[in-house]
């Protein structure tokens, strides 16, 4: 795990650390000094802490004006144990969403297992933004994680699974992929109503 690296095509366009508004604001990283890790496993140092023992982030790109974020994880999503939603939750997207951010894009390619809980802080996540036309959706979760997850009725709150699988994103402009999904994810909810 330690050579998996956060995309970096977008470093150009945006900086977690260089956006006064993001969590991870003035943070300084080392390319040779490995300290985080999932279990025993040293993870690359590019990777954000945000309270987690777990599951790290990235931040790879916000886009205040048009409300959305992208984010990658990287690790076990562990809300038996650890209650990473909670972490998530509330020292990263609730950060975002006092700056207006109401789309959150969350890239779960690097998320191996998933381990669920209680479903208050997705719904509690989910309520901050819904009347703001806003969603979260997970990218290109395994397949074992979507079941997970839907198990634990998180599908009420987020999207996850199918359609929202093989997302190429690293393909194009952020803008881009979230436009997509944002036209996939009102196409669902209209097909609900």
């Amino acid at each position: 795990m330690h050579d998996i690296e956060p995309w970096w095509g977008w470093r150009d366009e945006y900086s977690a650390e260089e956006d006064k508004k993001s969590p991870f604001h003035g943070r300084k990283y080392s390319e040779f000094s490995f300290s985080n890790k999932v279990y025993n496993y040293l993870i690359h140092p590019q990777w954000d802490y945000f309270g987690s023992e777990t599951l790290y982030a990235k931040i790879l790109f916000v886009d205040y004006r048009l409300h959305f974020a992208i984010i990658e994880l990287i690790g076990e999503w562990n809300d038996a144990l650890y209650n990473d939603i909670m972490f998530l939750k509330t020292k990263l997207a609730d950060r975002l969403t006092d700056h207006k951010i109401s789309k959150f894009a969350i890239i779960c390619e690097n998320v191996m297992n998933f381990h669920g809980e209680d479903d208050c802080y997705y719904e509690e996540w989910y309520d901050d933004i819904k009347d703001d036309r806003g969603w979260i959706c997970l990218l290109n979760t395994y397949e074992h994680v979507s079941v997970e997850m839907q198990k634990h009725r998180l599908h009420y709150y987020i999207n996850v699974g199918e359609p929202y699988n093989n997302i190429n994103w690293r393909g194009q402009k952020p803008i881009y992929t979230i436009q997509a999904l944002d036209k996939m994810i009102n196409k669902s909810y209209k097909q609900l109503t």
